[in-house]
């Protein structure tokens, strides 16, 4: 993503969102000695980047790279800090712009942020018109848009032949399109050759792309946190929790969009039983329109015994300062893999019961 932005910038100089310079500050584990394979690598990461980099990461005095760690809060994950022209930090960490907005997040500034999140609305273009082409002519022509994930196949298979049967008989175009899960594998990668072989929807055909789709959710997130906004308050945040908890468990889940309409979502067993019973609602299409209709039904099956858990990666950047002062006194910062040895990624798990 850093490459196709700073690659468009410098194609074109003139641009007022071109006027920045990348520098890449290369830290590394000094635990151990650095050797032919560990400076073949380094290399080959320098080589990768059109943009500045330090020579050599010894050069990176070691009170430097503790301020990189115990300010900038650097923990494994990159960060992107902003200097404005005078080397004052204007963003502790805009990969999540970047991941959002790409060049119109320029000059990646936490104000630039803090506007751009006051021009959005929670909708399927903010949601995945990154993604893939299509979504922008699906929109564009009006058809009923429907994102949906897991990774069991059978449940796919029924939830998929199911909705278009009901598209059908509210005479409605459907499309629909497979977003498996978040650090998709070997299964999301089966599915979408079985979903394609057996023409159940459209697909993501490259796996980085459904890894965007997520990652991009999580830069959401934690955009948000950074800007001290909550679920209570703030309606984005409340949209984006949800379908992260959609990922979090262990089944299925499908919304369906329109234009600026509202979304009916909800877990895989809900919304096939919704789509199966549309016998018992279809009247209200006629009278509300197909989404509002679908929606007061998911309503009526909703069940408030059904908890939900979000997982979501460490925050990296000031805004994790407390997170991780409470942590410390409880848990150890650095964890090693029992099988491999190398340092383990954090992660924060949110749930709301304990069954």
């Amino acid at each position: 993503m850093l490459q196709q932005m700073y690659t468009e910038a410098r194609e074109q100089p003139g641009r007022p969102q071109s006027q920045y310079e990348v520098v890449w500050l290369p830290v590394v584990d000094r635990s151990s000695p650095w050797n032919e394979t560990k400076q073949k690598q380094f290399e080959d990461f320098q080589r990768m980047m059109p943009w500045y980099s330090v020579y050599h990461p010894s050069l990176l005095d070691v009170a430097v790279i503790r301020y990189i760690k115990e300010v900038w809060h650097f923990n494994k994950r990159p960060l992107l800090v902003v200097l404005d022209p005078q080397g004052r930090v204007v963003n502790p960490n805009a990969i999540h712009m970047m991941w959002i907005w790409g060049s119109l997040a320029f000059p990646f500034t936490s104000m630039r942020e803090e506007a751009l999140w006051k021009e959005e609305t929670w909708k399927i273009e903010l949601l995945a018109d990154n993604i893939n082409p299509m979504i922008v002519s699906w929109i564009d022509q009006g058809k009923y848009i429907c994102l949906y994930g897991g990774e069991d196949i059978e449940w796919i298979r029924k939830f998929t032949v199911t909705a278009k049967e009901v598209a059908s008989k509210a005479a409605i175009t459907l499309e629909m399109l497979y977003v498996g899960k978040s650090n998709p594998r070997e299964k999301v990668r089966k599915n979408n050759s079985t979903i394609t072989t057996e023409k159940l929807s459209n697909v993501l055909p490259d796996l980085t792309l459904i890894w965007f789709f997520w990652v991009r959710l999580e830069s959401m997130w934690h955009s948000k946190v950074q800007h001290k906004r909550t679920v209570e308050t703030d309606v984005i945040m409340q949209e984006i929790m949800t379908v992260l908890s959609f990922d979090g468990s262990d089944q299925g889940w499908a919304l369906i969009s329109r234009g600026p309409a509202d979304m009916a979502k909800a877990n895989g067993e809900t919304i096939l039983k919704s789509l199966v019973d549309f016998e018992i609602w279809k009247d209200g299409v006629q009278e509300k329109g197909f989404l509002p209709a679908l929606i007061d039904y998911l309503h009526e099956l909703h069940s408030p015994l059904h908890c939900y858990r979000l997982i979501l990666p460490g925050a990296t950047g000031r805004s994790s300062s407390s997170i991780v002062a409470i942590l410390k006194d409880g848990v150890q910062e650095r964890v090693l893999c029992a099988e491999c040895g190398r340092p383990m990624e954090k992660f924060i798990m949110y749930r709301c019961c304990t069954d």
